[in-house]
């Protein structure tokens, strides 16, 4: 009898515990989400300073966001074109722009977002507006300028003669997943760097890495082995795979890699930002 009613106890204050912890969770996306439409105006705002800043008094102007891809592209052309040739489904350079353009989109923001919070001491300490519209900004700048660099995606299509095709339907999809895991990452970064400033620094060696364990300027079936295996399971392998095929190949992206890094953006995102949300009364005191 004992034992039943203390078991029964049990039960009972956790359930209650997990009932407090669920209506807290609700309470903090409900804030978050009124907070980013009260403030709508002011994160257009700051991704327009941004951008103005970015580019201010520069001839070339957003021209800007088309050099780092077009150049990498004649690179890594020379090199796996001449140097060490490699079999690709569509031609070269059509196939290495499409992935640096996927990857300088993620590479671009997460640098803007990484001392965004530390590069705007005084908004952070003196003004209050929800923290995170920050990273989000610099999300928003680094789109603006993906969907710049894209023009030039569009103009290869158009000369290598390799036309879209009713899949060309599901790119919204990916660019949904995509911008889902780089705002998720931009949020972890920026608060990370707020508390410990050599996150920025890591960063950097990081971002170096990862860009060659994505598969961006090498076709993913080109690696075997235990180097194959974690370059597929990384999602930004199954990103970058996803636009080729919505945009190069005519075919649906894979379902298991794409599923996963999906599943993955869906998951990270609200994790990261209920995180940085509940951190933010802490911001300026780091700071």
């Amino acid at each position: 009898m004992r034992v039943a009613y203390s078991l029964h106890l049990v039960c009972r204050d956790r359930l209650s515990l997990n009932g407090a912890l669920m209506q807290r969770l609700r309470n903090d996306f409900q804030e978050m989400i009124r907070e980013q439409f009260e403030f709508r105006e002011l994160l257009i705002q700051m991704t327009a300073r941004d951008l103005l800043l970015r580019y201010k008094q520069t001839a070339m102007g957003l021209g800007w966001a088309l050099l780092s891809p077009t150049l990498n592209t004649i690179i890594f052309s020379v090199i796996f074109m001449r140097v060490a040739p490699v079999d690709t489904r569509v031609p070269y350079p059509l196939f290495a722009y499409c992935g640096l353009l996927a990857w300088n989109f993620t590479a671009s923001a997460l640098r803007f977002a990484v001392t965004s919070l530390t590069a705007n001491t005084n908004m952070v300490t003196k003004v209050y507006f929800p923290r995170e519209i920050f990273p989000f900004s610099a999300v928003a700048v680094s789109l603006v300028d993906f969907a710049v660099a894209a023009t030039v995606l569009a103009a290869m299509m158009m000369y290598y003669h390799v036309a879209p095709t009713a899949t060309v339907l599901l790119l919204p999809a990916v660019v949904a997943v995509h911008a889902t895991l780089t705002l998720a990452l931009a949020l972890m970064l920026s608060m990370a760097n707020l508390f410990y400033r050599d996150v920025k620094y890591i960063f950097e060696l990081v971002l170096n890495v990862w860009m060659f364990a994505s598969a961006i300027v090498y076709p993913v079936d080109a690696i075997g082995g235990v180097a194959g295996m974690v370059i597929r399971a990384n999602p930004m392998t199954a990103v970058v795979e996803a636009y080729r095929h919505v945009l190069l190949y005519g075919t649906p992206p894979d379902p298991l890699s794409f599923g996963s890094a999906a599943i993955l953006s869906v998951v990270l995102l609200p994790t990261t930002w209920v995180v940085f949300h509940r951190s933010e009364f802490r911001f300026a005191e780091n700071i």
